[in-house]
């Protein structure tokens, strides 16, 4: 028998938002698990698609499937899903690093930009902006070049946000970005830099929490297709971020 690598509460959910998806199409829920557990494999192991173990299938065929699905927006949908009732009393807001293996290069010419790829001092690099709800949960994802500064997305990460404690480091030190958050009726739990000729007060209890968007960058490491960039083209890496996401 196989041996599944999903939990069953988590496929059971997927498998709710799979049979509402008109616009795909498959033999039967076993067959539609198999190439469920083969995405989370290749994404959880990070081995070459190649390398897929044949008792999933032809990884050719399944590598196209999974493209097919990432046009369609069937991984953000799986993702949207996942996220029934956040906590959005308490938001969370940071960046990772992502190091980009060489071969996720060339995908077009002069196209890293485009693909949020960018070589910089860190090295070859994608930048993740993320949001959390108050448990940790991500909420929403924004890709970049490795060397953008985090607060450059950060209006466009808390943009659906309202009534809400935004918590973030002090990167995010910004008069610009503390004005969006209050115009949207939220309060700033953001440390100010050191260099503020006027410190700005912050509830240092409520920004313990911050540590749980620290502590989800952690749990998506441990897929090694996120912990480091293989794919050249952007749409193909967030399919797998989706994916990851609605796991979580």
């Amino acid at each position: 028998p196989m041996n599944y690598l999903i939990s069953e509460s988590a496929w059971d959910q997927i498998l709710i938002m799979l049979k509402k998806e008109e616009s795909i199409y498959h033999k039967s829920e076993t067959s539609l698990r198999l190439f469920i557990e083969a995405i989370y494999y290749i994404v959880r192991s990070g081995c070459q698609w190649r390398l897929l173990p044949s008792y999933y299938g032809k990884w050719y065929s399944i590598h196209k499937r999974f493209i097919r699905w990432q046009k369609k927006g069937i991984w953000e949908k799986i993702f949207s899903f996942s996220k029934k009732d956040p906590d959005t009393e308490r938001v969370m807001i940071d960046a990772t690093i992502i190091r980009a293996h060489a071969c996720a290069a060339g995908y077009k010419k002069n196209g890293n930009q485009k693909n949020a790829l960018s070589r910089s001092v860190g090295g070859f690099s994608t930048k993740i902006h993320t949001i959390c709800d108050g448990l940790g949960n991500p909420l929403k994802f924004i890709l970049s070049e490795g060397h953008v500064h985090d607060v450059t997305q950060a209006s466009a990460l808390i943009e659906d946000i309202n009534n809400s404690q935004v918590l973030a480091d002090k990167g995010y030190d910004s008069d610009d970005f503390v004005e969006i958050i209050e115009n949207q009726a939220c309060s700033a739990i953001i440390p100010p830099r050191k260099n503020r000729k006027i410190k700005r007060n912050y509830d240092k209890n409520i920004y313990k929490d911050r540590h749980l968007i620290e502590c989800f960058f952690g749990k998506i490491k441990h897929f090694r297709r996120i912990f480091s960039r293989f794919d050249k083209a952007i749409f193909s890496f967030m399919g797998y971020l989706n994916f990851v996401g609605a796991l979580i």
